[in-house]
């Protein structure tokens, strides 16, 4: 699944993301240019609250 993540602003922010999704046992992709996560073994819920752990704001898209 898709989230845009607006308050994303650069490649360690990408990063942040997505280690804090690998913590909670998913896979994510982090584009900082758009601003797009792909989320990938995680419910949509379970990845909102990984990325809000990390301290950015998720919105699903799909």
């Amino acid at each position: 699944m898709r989230f845009q993540v607006s308050d994303m602003a650069c490649a360690d922010c990408a990063r942040a993301i997505e280690r804090a999704v690998a913590q909670a046992g998913g896979k994510a992709a982090a584009d900082p240019q758009s601003r797009l996560v792909t989320v990938e073994n995680l419910g949509t819920q379970p990845a909102i609250a990984a990325i809000s752990a990390a301290g950015y704001t998720a919105e699903p898209l799909d």
